[in-house]
Formats: structure tokens, sequence, C-alpha cells
């Protein structure tokens, strides 16, 4: 079967014009986010009104996701959330040709890895989670978002690593490398990991109030345009969970950690009220997540389908989590504030 970015412009064209309606001009494939699996286009219509169109082997944002976030658009007025075009038959995707096509309104910016927020667009970015985090869902299909669980899989998927580092691992030069600065790293790792596990033992206990939350608001899931307007993208997980779910991505050791970043911000979003367990829990869990799926990339490239550019880049992950100041740092600090 041929991958998403092998489909030819004409096909494109032709599946538009039947599910949408839509009178393509030109398509343009675009370099980010291109793999085995997935593609994304820029259409061109005949009037010059320009999409973005996606495409994946396998749905990639459930219905339910995608429902989320035209009623946030929508019928919430949540400008910054972008929601998909419907198909003339009324559904957020269509499918055809062995893929799942998602198409939306084209918004031309740069990711926030790549372009500052202003001071503007840092209290946009607050409004825009504020507006979201205090949003009562309706019934079916969106109430059919996953809730919070505090499950325990990546903490088990790394102890599963610890394990099988005790009687050694063979491999290439970059699982040396690795496996060396785990040496190094090895007691601050399983603190990550214990109080992961002994903060979600306490939100079990007494859970707070679950909203609808993001998931993965990092900086490159906010794009950046001009006059200070910004976009909120990569709706692949949406749960209902603690609103500390998103916040903790605020001065959690990415992009965004700045004191006057966070003050802007939080002047969007308004009181917050922020549980310092739920925080300090979901900055953990995250670099649990992370440090598992680096030890996949790296030590099972095959399963994780990464090469070794890919594996390189995953190893300099894995060491930007343990520098000053950085995740692991401030996931400390905002333990030290529980205890």
């Amino acid at each position: 079967m041929p991958t998403p970015s092998d489909i030819s412009h004409e096909t494109i064209a032709q599946h538009l014009a039947q599910a949408y309606r839509l009178r393509v001009a030109r398509v343009e494939l675009l370099p980010a986010g291109a793999s085995a699996t997935s593609a994304a286009f820029r259409v061109i219509a005949d009037d010059e009104t320009r999409y973005f169109l996606k495409l994946q082997q396998g749905a990639i944002d459930p219905p339910a996701a995608l429902a989320l976030c035209a009623f946030l658009h929508h019928d919430k007025g949540i400008d910054a959330v972008m929601a998909p075009m419907p198909a003339t038959d009324g559904t957020l995707s269509t499918q055809g040709h062995g893929f799942d096509w998602t198409l939306y309104p084209f918004f031309d910016g740069q990711s926030g890895f790549d372009r500052t927020l202003s001071d503007r667009q840092w209290i946009a970015l607050g409004q825009a989670l504020g507006a979201i985090h205090r949003t009562q869902l309706p019934e079916a299909p969106l109430a059919k978002l996953p809730k919070e669980s505090y499950a325990h899989q990546w903490r088990e998927g790394v102890r599963r690593y610890q394990r099988r580092f005790i009687n050694g691992t063979a491999g290439d030069g970059i699982v040396q490398r690795f496996l060396a600065f785990w040496e190094e790293h090895a007691e601050e790792i399983d603190t990550v990991v214990y109080r992961s596990e002994q903060l979600a033992s306490i939100l079990l206990e007494r859970p707070p109030r679950l909203v609808p939350c993001h998931s993965d608001i990092h900086a490159g899931n906010v794009i950046v345009g001009e006059d200070d307007r910004l976009c909120i993208v990569g709706w692949h997980a949406p749960i209902f969970a603690p609103k500390e779910r998103d916040l903790m991505f605020i001065g959690g050791g990415n992009a965004w950690n700045q004191p006057r970043q966070q003050a802007l911000f939080y002047e969007g979003y308004g009181p917050s009220d922020i549980d310092a367990v739920a925080l300090a829990y979901y900055r953990y869990e995250r670099i649990t997540r992370d440090v598992l799926e680096l030890c996949d990339r790296i030590l099972d490239s095959a399963k994780a389908n990464a090469s070794a550019e890919g594996r390189e880049e995953g190893m300099r992950r894995m060491q930007s989590l343990f520098v000053p100041n950085g995740a692991v740092a401030i996931a400390h600090q905002s333990y030290d504030a529980v205890t």
C-alpha cells in the first residue's frame, strides 16, 4: 500500500470534490509531519482559499476529539481551537484510498518551538485554555472522551527497562552511550518513577475535579501566526482530567520557562487555584512517559520504527531532560512545593 505522501494530487482533488464539493486548483505536500503513515498537504481551491489536509493510515484523531474541537470552536466560540471542516454528509473526517482524511482551514504560522509568542499571544493562550477548562460538555459523542485514571503503564514500562539493564544490554554505539547516561542518572530516574507513583496514589484517594484537557499542549502544538493570532492543534488524545494535566506545560521544562511568559499566560487564564499535588504528578508522569518512549526508540528501534538520526535525536532529548533547570529539576521543585 502506498504511503499517504505518495498519493497523487489528482486523487486528492477528486476525493475532495466528491467528499467536500471543493474545487481544487493546486495541492502542495508539506514537509512537516510526513511519515510512513501520515502526510499533510496545503490545498488551494480555485478561488485561492487555502486548506490544510491531513491524511492518515488509521484514525490519528478519534471521532470524539474531532467533535470536541468542532464544539469548542463553533459552539463555544474559542477561535484558537483548530476545528475540522465538515464533509458534505456532515462527518468531520472521511475515508478513501486506504486513508482517513481530515480537512481544516489553513492557518499560516510557525510552531511555538520555532517562534516566540508575543505578549498578547501569551494572554490569548491563557484565555483559550481557561475557556476550554471551564467548558461544560454535552452528552455523547463529546462525553465519550476518556477520563483520567492515573494509569501505571508508563511507570511499569520504565521498570521493565530497569530490570533489563541489570543483566546488561548489547547494542551499537548509541545504545552504549544511552546506557552510560542511564547509569549516571539511575538514582534520579528511579526517584522520578517512584514519586509519580506516590503522587498518583494521593490523587486516587482524593481526586480533583475533571475538566476537558488537550493533554499535550506543548510549544509544538501551538501555531503562532501574524497579528498576534495563534492556533491550538494536535488534539490526538483529549481527556477529562484535572486542569493541571495541561497547566504543567506552562513553565514545565520545554520552551516556556520564563516567569514573564507564565505571568502573561495566567493573566489570560484567570484565577487558577492550582493543585500542587496534581501539578507535580503530571510533571513526573510526563518525564516517565518520555523516558519510556526514548528507551523504545533507542533500544528497540525496529519496534519504534526509528532511524539512526531519530535515535541520535532521542539521545539528545534524553540528555535535555536532566540539564540544570530542565524538566526533571522543575518537577523536583514542584514536588518540594507539595512536601
